[in-house]
């Protein structure tokens, strides 16, 4: 029976988590998780917060979408421009959080990134609607604009461009990997008692430690 993140929330703050809930395999927990946040209908499960840090030692934070994962780690696509993408390329260190906070839930990881192949990204790029396509090649992100009607005249450049084809991935777009180091699952309970798993992986697997709150 599918539960409503308020059921499923309070539920879920009752029963808590234990180390034998746990699978061995941090990846296989995620998927349990966000398999249940999906099934919960929450907006957006897959959206994610991304903490990278500049040279200047600026930490920055923003939301992306989680597309691909599986035991080598969780993949997001944006432009290699970006002050994302700059910031990943000096300094590979980052941080995810699923701030699943309608469920008492969360999960965060910390890990390297990593640039996927071009084939990866090419896979990806040709699922996604032709607006997105078209917006990617249209937009230099973080990149500063006087108007949004400047942007508005560069995506209709691209629909001419690409109105007799298929839209080819951009150059300067691309999917990233975060490998994981450790991920912490962590379940709210009453009176802010809540219970925290942190898998830390090791050169013979991964390694569970319960977290004080």
């Amino acid at each position: 029976m599918q539960l409503s993140s308020e059921d499923f929330r309070a539920r879920a703050m009752d029963v808590g988590l234990s180390e034998e809930d746990l699978d061995a395999d941090p990846v296989r927990q995620f998927q349990q998780w966000y398999e249940e946040a999906i099934s919960t209908g929450i907006p957006e499960p897959n959206s994610m917060s991304l903490g990278t840090v500049g040279p200047d030692g600026q930490p920055s934070l923003r939301s992306v979408l989680l597309k691909l994962y599986d035991a080598r780690g969780f993949v997001f696509f944006t432009n290699y421009e970006s002050r994302k993408a700059r910031e990943m390329d000096s300094n590979p260190r980052v941080a995810l959080l699923f701030p699943w906070v309608g469920l008492a839930r969360q999960v965060c990881i910390l890990g390297r990134v990593e640039r996927i192949s071009t084939a990866e990204s090419v896979r990806y790029f040709t699922t996604r609607p032709r607006g997105s396509q078209i917006g990617a090649w249209a937009s230099h992100q973080s990149q500063v604009i006087t108007s949004r009607s400047l942007l508005e005249m560069k995506v209709d450049e691209m629909r001419r461009r690409f109105a007799d084809g298929e839209i080819p991935l951009p150059s300067f777009w691309g999917g990233y990997r975060v490998v994981p180091q450790s991920i912490e699952f962590w379940q709210g309970r009453d009176s802010r008692l809540h219970d925290r798993f942190q898998y830390s992986r090791q050169a013979d697997g991964w390694v569970v430690t319960r977290l004080a709150p």
